[in-house]
C-alpha cells in the first residue's frame, strides 16, 4: 500500500489562514456539541534530553486520524523547531491510510487560528493594541491571524532576548518593549513562550482585556500568574485542561466554558469583562487542519 506524504512545503503552498481560521471555528464547534471523539492527548516527558512526545487520536467529522508530536523547549537554543509532528489521516469506514503529513506547520498555524477565532468572538470591533509575549514562531503566526480578525495599529513584543524581540518588531511594523509595557492598557494580550513561570503578571492587565495562553511547559508550568487566572477563563478542552494546562491545574482556576460553547451559543460571557482563553491544542484541530491541505490539493477519495 502506497501512502501519499505531504511534506512541508506542499503544505505550506496550499494552507492559508484566511481558509483555517473558519476551519478552527467549525472544529471547536463540533468538539463542544458532542460531535468529535478525542480522548484527552498524552505526553510523555523526554528527561534526558528536555523534550515531550505525544500521541492525539481523534475522529471528528473532518477526518479520522492521529498526530505524533515532539516538543523540545531547548531547541530555540539550537536552531532548531521546538515543535515538530506528523499527522496521519486513516478512512473513517474501513481503517485505510490515507495520507501522511509534516504536521509541524500545520500545529503553528492551526494553534494561531483558534486564538484569532478567541479574539472574534469576544473582542470589541475597535480593539487596536496587541502584546505578544514571545518572539518565536508561534508569535509571528499570531500576529498573522489576528490582524485578519481585528486591526491593530500597535503591536508591543516582548521575549527573553531583546534582539529577537526588536527582529520581529522590525519584521511586522511593531516595538520591542518590557513585558510590563507590552501589556499595561493592551487590548489584547498573546502569551506564546514556554515558560514554566509566570511571564504574565495579572496586575499588569488592562480591566476588559483579552488575554490567550498558547505556550505549554508540562501540566504544571504556567506562563500566567494566579492573579491573571482568576480572571473569566474559557478553554478549548474541559478534558484535556484538567490534565495538563499548568494555568488551570496550579491556580485552581475555574472554568467558565469551552470556545465551542461560546461559538454555538450555549454559553454566554460578557464583551466587557476581563477574559483568558486557555489554549493546549486538540487532535481535531490538526485533523481539520490537514484534511483542509488534503482538500486544497484535491487527494481526497471518497471514502475519506
Amino acid at each position: 500500500m502506497n501512502v501519499p506524504y505531504i511534506d512541508h512545503d506542499a503544505v505550506a503552498g496550499v494552507l492559508r489562514m484566511e481558509a483555517l481560521i473558519p476551519c478552527m471555528r467549525q472544529a471547536m464547534i463540533d468538539y463542544s456539541a458532542g460531535r468529535v471523539e478525542q480522548p484527552p492527548r498524552r505526553i510523555m516527558e523526554v528527561r534526558k534530553h528536555g523534550g515531550y512526545f505525544g500521541g492525539m487520536p481523534a475522529v471528528s467529522p473532518a477526518a479520522m486520524g492521529a498526530k505524533l508530536v515532539a516538543f523540545y523547549p531547548p531547541n530555540a537554543d539550537r536552531g532548531l523547531d521546538t515543535h515538530m509532528a506528523l499527522i496521519a489521516l486513516l478512512d473513517p469506514a474501513t481503517g485505510r491510510p490515507l495520507v501522511t503529513m509534516d504536521g509541524g506547520l500545520i500545529t503553528r498555524m492551526r494553534t494561531a487560528a483558534v486564538t484569532a477565532v478567541f479574539i472574534d468572538a469576544v473582542a470589541a470591533p475597535d480593539v487596536s493594541s496587541l502584546a505578544i509575549l514571545g518572539a518565536g514562531a508561534q508569535a509571528e503566526a499570531h500576529i498573522e491571524a489576528l490582524r485578519l480578525v481585528r486591526a491593530f495599529d500597535d503591536i508591543r513584543i516582548w521575549n527573553r532576548s531583546p534582539e529577537r524581540a526588536a527582529t520581529l518588531a522590525g519584521k511586522v511594523g511593531g516595538r520591542a518593549t518590557s513585558a510590563e509595557a507590552a501589556v499595561r492598557d493592551a487590548d489584547v494580550v498573546i502569551a506564546t513562550t514556554a515558560s514554566s513561570e509566570p511571564v504574565l503578571r495579572g496586575a499588569w492587565i488592562r480591566p476588559g482585556a483579552k488575554i490567550a495562553s498558547v505556550g505549554w511547559s508540562g501540566a504544571d508550568g504556567s506562563e500566567l500568574d494566579a492573579v491573571a487566572m482568576a480572571n473569566t477563563v474559557i478553554v478549548d478542552s474541559r478534558a484535556g485542561a484538567l490534565v495538563e494546562s499548568g494555568n488551570v491545574r496550579r491556580w485552581n482556576a475555574d472554568i467558565h466554558a469551552e470556545l465551542g460553547e461560546i461559538l454555538a451559543g450555549t454559553a454566554n460571557v460578557g464583551s466587557a469583562g476581563t477574559i483568558v482563553f486557555e489554549s493546549i491544542g486538540m487532535a481535531c484541530q490538526d485533523l481539520a487542519a490537514a484534511a483542509l491541505v488534503v482538500d486544497e490539493l484535491d487527494l481526497r477519495e471518497p471514502a475519506i
